[in-house]
């Protein structure tokens, strides 16, 4: 991969795959936007558990940590398990999420992950943009 990774948090593969626009903040909610209207298939990412991209725009980044590390750091470690992956993994950000479709989300894995999320009922409802 030529460019700089991103840095992701693994848990990050399954909101990014159910966003409609719903967020902690209206600003959120756009960085959240412009980062999926940039992420290309070929964009190389680096695997993180902590504060990532997203989290940039998240009110709940304190200082660069989240309101709520043991929790988040839960649904990434889980995350990197059903995908095979370990922390660091830099990969394209098409073969994550493809990673993410069929070990987590085609097997009805994120509501054992991360169903105690405040926004687990918008990813209940939606189809997965990740699906082929």
């Amino acid at each position: 991969m030529s460019s700089e990774p991103v840095k992701l948090r693994p848990h990050h593969g399954m909101c990014l795959a159910y966003f409609v626009g719903c967020g902690y903040s209206e600003d959120f909610s756009s960085h959240m936007g412009r980062f999926l209207a940039r992420a290309t298939p070929d964009m190389p990412v680096r695997l993180s558990v902590e504060t990532d991209a997203i989290c940039a725009g998240c009110p709940n980044n304190l200082d660069g940590v989240c309101e709520k590390p043991e929790q988040v750091a839960g649904y990434d470690r889980a995350v990197l398990e059903r995908c095979g992956l370990e922390e660091g993994a830099e990969l394209s950000f098409g073969q994550f999420t493809a990673l993410v479709q069929e070990r987590v989300l085609e097997p009805g894995l994120r509501r054992e992950i991360c169903g105690g999320c405040q926004w687990s009922g918008i990813c209940d409802v939606q189809p997965s943009r990740w699906k082929k």
